[in-house]
Parts: structure tokens; C-alpha cells; sequence
């Protein structure tokens, strides 16, 4: 069984044209995300893509910022806290 990545990862994770050292501090496998009204950037495993608590935040992302993410990188719309209590669950599974 496949898995399909909202539209919002798929332009988001392969854009390849963005060499900022920014981009080319994210280790292979992970993907940054920003988070909060701080825009707190996040490093994180490939492997949330498969929570569907992740997936529910990536298409908040989407219905909110379409492909115009203010951070130039994928953009997650909720608290620091919220993001925080949630990814926190995917490393206890």
C-alpha cells in the first residue's frame, strides 16, 4: 500500500532549487518546519509523514497558507505547545 504526501510536502520537500545553509542543515531523512507565532523552526523525521495526527496538521497548513509560506519553508499553523504535544506521542509509539 502506498502512501500519497498532501500536496503541501510534495512542492514543499522537493524543490531542490533552494540552497540556503539553511536547507543544507537538515540532515537526510528529516524534514524543517516552522511552528508558532515565532515561526520556531523544527527539524523532524521523515517518519511523522506517516501519523495521521502530522497529516492533520499538514492540511491546516495547506488550507491556511496554500503553497505561500511566509517562512519560505513549510509553515505549521498551531502553537509550540500543541506541535510540541503531539510530536512528543510519535516517539513514545
Amino acid at each position: 500500500m502506498g502512501f500519497r504526501l498532501p500536496a503541501a510536502i510534495r512542492r514543499a520537500s522537493f524543490s531542490s532549487s533552494q540552497t540556503s545553509s539553511k536547507v543544507s542543515n537538515i540532515p537526510k531523512g528529516y524534514l524543517a518546519v516552522y511552528v508558532g507565532e515565532e515561526m520556531k523552526r523544527f527539524v523532524v523525521p521523515l517518519s511523522y509523514l506517516n501519523q495521521p495526527s502530522f497529516q492533520d496538521l499538514l492540511s491546516q497548513s495547506e488550507e491556511v497558507f496554500g503553497y505561500d509560506h511566509p517562512m519560505g519553508g513549510l509553515t505549521i499553523p498551531c502553537r509550540e505547545d500543541v506541535f510540541l504535544n503531539i510530536t512528543s506521542r510519535f516517539n513514545r509509539l
